[in-house]
């Protein structure tokens, strides 16, 4: 699958730079064209010889290459001529360059010509893994649709144990070889994804709405179009950037979300309702702005909006629905109750006495809820708890 794939490999400074050799020889040898740049930090830890004898081309580390002919890296024509480039190891200082596009060598001036797709691969010492600006910007590079390769946990170069080694070559190669030709069951799925709040019309003016961000959402469609999936997004009001492979529809209200949702559900294998919808709306909504000095805003007459879930449940044929629930008090409860009147295959909990959770924030910690049994998860960022609602799903398939 990786025969004549071009792959630009990215090395920067970190003593994880040696495992590089053995990730070239793989990717050569399963056919993968692949060339190779370092920063002048990896240089100290792994040799321009050793890469550019496995690869088969030389090896680029400076702009100007031959001072004496004048001849130099072109950064854009590598950056344009790659189909997939992969940064292993990335350190905490190219990562922090790759968010603020801080340019001081070739590795960073390829990366930002390049009009393919990125990974990355971290790599440094515990402390620095755990620190809230890698956090930050390991967040940042998702949501620009950088494919964030997980840490591995083991013993470090400093001889603490835990979280920050790079991924081990073969691993990085299955995801190299899962991008071209991703095994996922959701490859070629049409999943259905909702998102984001709804907001119900008072006036022109003033709306109803709630506190959700779309976060959650987002991050399950881009973790389905990661997976092959043909991933349909129906967003309410965010400022959330989708991926390109995404069809994005969006919605303000949830009349709007229910209308979009029941055209695309017929066609849908899986339908993912995390959007926060209004249960209630104005019953009148007025055609101008209601001023305080004539209308009494204090009291609004609200109705019920339309159930989408409920009425997914009631008309799917072999579609799998998955809903989300926000609770605040006998959470459990009121989640079986819902998987149940709703016909669920999946419900995903939430409790907004878990710190950490909720609406806005980075990160989430869910139940999951199924008709036979219960998992409780742990705080997570919303991108790994995507891929672990995606798991549930394709065990589900």
């Amino acid at each position: 699958m990786l025969k004549g794939k071009k792959i630009l490999l990215g090395v920067t400074g970190s003593i994880a730079a040696y495992k590089t050799a053995t990730l070239v020889r793989v990717l050569t040898k399963a056919g993968a064209d692949v060339r190779v740049v370092l920063t002048p930090s990896a240089l100290s830890f792994v040799t321009p010889l050793t890469l550019s004898t496995l690869s088969k081309h030389p090896v680029h580390s400076a702009y100007v290459e031959n001072e004496e002919t004048g001849e130099w890296a072109n950064h854009v024509a590598l950056g344009k001529w790659a189909d997939l480039m992969v940064i292993a190891p990335c350190s905490a200082n190219t990562l922090s360059k790759l968010v603020s596009g801080e340019c001081d060598n070739l590795l960073i001036a390829v990366y930002l010509s390049a009009s393919c797709p990125i990974m990355v691969a971290p790599a440094m010492d515990l402390d620095m893994s755990d620190h809230w600006t890698t956090k930050k910007n390991l967040e940042t590079l998702e949501e620009k649709h950088v494919r964030v390769l997980p840490f591995g946990e083991g013993e470090l170069a400093s001889g603490l144990t835990g979280k920050g080694r790079m991924m081990e070559p073969e691993e990085i190669f299955d995801a190299i070889a899962d991008h071209f030709d991703p095994r996922s069951k959701l490859k070629g799925k049409r999943i259905l994804i909702t998102a984001g709040p709804t907001y119900e019309a008072i006036d022109p003016v003033r709306y109803i709405g709630n506190h959700s961000s779309g976060k959650m959402g987002f991050a399950l469609a881009q973790a389905a179009a990661d997976r092959g999936a043909d991933v349909h997004l129906v967003s309410g009001p965010t400022h959330l950037q989708h991926d390109p492979m995404v069809h994005r529809y969006d919605v303000v209200s949830a009349k709007d979300m229910f209308e979009k949702v029941t055209t695309l559900f017929k066609d849908t294998d899986v339908l993912i309702m995390s959007a926060a919808v209004a249960d209630y709306r104005p019953a009148t909504i007025a055609e101008k702005k209601l001023k305080k000095e004539v209308v009494d805003l204090a009291v609004i007459e609200l109705e019920k909006t339309e159930d989408i879930l409920a009425h997914c449940g009631a008309i799917k044929e072999k579609q799998l629905l998955v809903g989300f629930a926000l609770e605040t008090d006998d959470e459990l409860a009121h989640a079986r109750r819902k998987l149940e009147n709703k016909n669920l295959d999946l419900l995903v909990l939430n409790s907004l006495r878990d710190a950490g959770a909720g609406f806005g924030t980075d990160t989430n910690k869910v139940t999951f809820v199924f008709p036979d049994q219960v998992r409780e998860g742990e705080l997570k960022l919303k991108t790994e708890v995507a891929a672990d609602i995606l798991d549930e799903i394709e065990r589900m398939l």
